[in-house]
């Protein structure tokens, strides 16, 4: 079987493929590639509603399931996993913690190109 035009097919998927992985040769070039960010909490609490872990993850669902239980069911108080007791609001319960937008939210959100909307 002969393949009509090899040497364009050939030469097209090289191109093709060198200008998709533009984004990685340069992410791997500038050192860019092994960036993470690194919040700044600055608080006195011992731990947050949750583990760290899970909040890294879930936060935006925890706080999507505050605000519909707030507003849906009255239930304004989340019971930890570890048996303390908190009111469900970013800005009495959340911020006491995270108050500085640009050191601890932003970092986050811009690494991984969202824009969140609770702050509005």
């Amino acid at each position: 079987m002969k393949l009509y035009d090899g040497g364009k097919i050939i030469s097209g998927l090289i191109i093709f493929l060198a200008i998709i992985t533009i984004p990685i040769w340069y992410n791997l070039a500038s050192g860019t590639a092994n960036y993470k960010p690194d919040p700044k909490i600055v608080t006195d609490a011992e731990q947050c509603v949750a583990e760290k872990n899970y909040m890294r993850e879930f936060h935006m669902v925890l706080l999507n399931n505050w605000r519909d239980e707030v507003v849906r069911s009255n239930n304004r108080y989340f019971l930890a996993p570890d048996g303390k007791q908190y009111e469900k609001s970013l800005s009495s319960t959340c911020m006491k913690c995270h108050y500085n937008k640009s050191d601890f939210c932003e970092k986050c959100h811009n690494y991984v190109g969202v824009d969140p909307y609770c702050w509005e």
